[in-house]
């Protein structure tokens, strides 16, 4: 309908044009002399018609002949960015589907693309980095370090590269530079935090896992181990002396030291530097707050003097443990160790009998019989005192 539309109106205007012309008696003439040249008006109107159709096309054609060696370089241009696009989404697929030399490969090709040859790269040292080929890791690094819109991204994979290779050194020096950025954001935060933890620097270690935790960026667990780790790190450190252990000690947050974990590597920092009370002290608040059966060991081995009140207090403690814990092989250990001390042989005897009879571990009963041993020897009874001896050398052997 809308065709046969289109070819009445054409014919119309056909029509009225013809009709028109009919009744346009009109002429032109132009004089050259000695020329004369006598037109009709339609025809004349017809040759300017015609002229005018003619000198568009001219210019028309001369227009986009000047344009074309500009729209070659587009086409060109484009052409090279679909290819680059193209090399790029290879290469990130076959990046994530494990196929590293691939990925290398379309990455190479997307650096033909100007847009894509930073990202290109770094993609491509990620690729060399998990074929294990760190030269060329280097080499395709090196390409961007001239990018500062990269800039960024570049050094958060050097730094998750290089932890990954366990060189933190070398990562921590990529942090100072990542740092100076102002670049602070979670991630960067991760990597610094694993890299430190690489390079056993708890201080900071324990910083970046309190930085994190504000953020809630950092998982209990993990978080609560970490903060395990630097404390043992650093209660354990063999140039501490009795006041360096004593700042350690209170610089851990008071939530952090009832801890049972924490509170054994206190108490055994402690005993190591003849701080006995402090060590006792420890356990027992950790105590108060859970029961973990690990820090009787370094309990018993604060022990304080015989016949102090100190050391009546212990037993009283631990009485009062037995009542709640019935049974526990390493609290029966303890008691009668402290016992022992205090010369009761009799609560001794009984209670480190029966931690022999609960007791499977070959520590636990050789350290056993060493104090049935010696509880024997201060009973005058070296027959009995010199079997414990021989299953205490067995057990040790175990």
């Amino acid at each position: 309908m809308r065709i046969f539309l289109w070819v009445i109106v054409l014919f119309a205007t056909a029509i009225g044009l013809a009709v028109a012309a009919h009744f346009n008696v009109g002429n032109v003439v132009f004089f050259y002399p000695p020329y004369r040249v006598d037109l009709s008006l339609n025809f004349f109107i017809l040759l300017a018609i015609l002229l005018f159709f003619a000198v568009y096309a001219i210019l028309k054609t001369i227009r986009v002949a000047q344009k074309m060696p500009g729209r070659v370089a587009t086409y060109r241009r484009e052409k090279l960015e679909r290819k680059g696009n193209q090399a790029l989404r290879e290469s990130l697929k076959a990046y994530f589907e494990g196929r590293f030399g691939h990925a290398e490969k379309a990455a190479m090709r997307a650096t033909d693309s100007p847009d894509n040859a930073g990202l290109a790269a770094l993609i491509a040292a990620r690729a060399a980095h998990r074929m294990q080929q760190t030269d060329r890791r280097d080499t395709w690094l090196a390409t961007v370090e001239e990018d500062q819109v990269l800039k960024t991204a570049r050094l958060m994979t050097a730094i998750e590269l290089l932890v990954d290779e366990r060189q933190p050194e070398l990562a921590l020096d990529v942090v100072k530079e990542l740092n100076a950025n102002g670049t602070r954001h979670i991630h960067a935060l991760r990597m610094a935090l694993k890299a430190n933890q690489r390079a056993n620097n708890w201080p900071e270690v324990l910083r970046l896992v309190r930085t994190l935790d504000k953020n809630r960026a950092l998982h209990p667990a993990l978080s609560t181990r970490l903060r395990e780790l630097a404390y043992q790190d650093l209660l354990q450190n063999p140039s501490n002396d009795a006041e360096s252990i004593r700042n350690v000690w209170w610089a851990i947050p008071a939530e952090d030291r009832i801890k049972p974990y924490v509170a054994l590597h206190g108490a055994q920092a402690f005993n190591r530097s003849g701080l006995y009370d402090d060590a006792r002290a420890i356990v027992e608040k950790a105590m108060e707050a859970e029961w973990d059966e690990r820090l009787l060991r370094p309990y018993r081995a604060a022990a304080a003097l015989e016949g102090s009140p100190a050391l009546l207090a212990q037993i009283e403690r631990c009485e009062a443990w037995n009542g709640k814990h019935p049974g526990d092989p390493e609290l029966e250990l303890t008691l009668g160790t402290l016992c022992l001390r205090q010369s009761l042989w009799g609560k001794a005897q009984r209670h480190l009998e029966q931690a022999l009879s609960d007791a499977s571990h070959p520590r636990m009963l050789q350290e056993i019989h060493l104090k049935l041993a010696q509880l024997h020897e201060g009973l005058n009874q070296p027959e009995e005192a010199a079997s414990h001896y021989r299953q205490c050398a067995i057990a040790t052997a175990l």
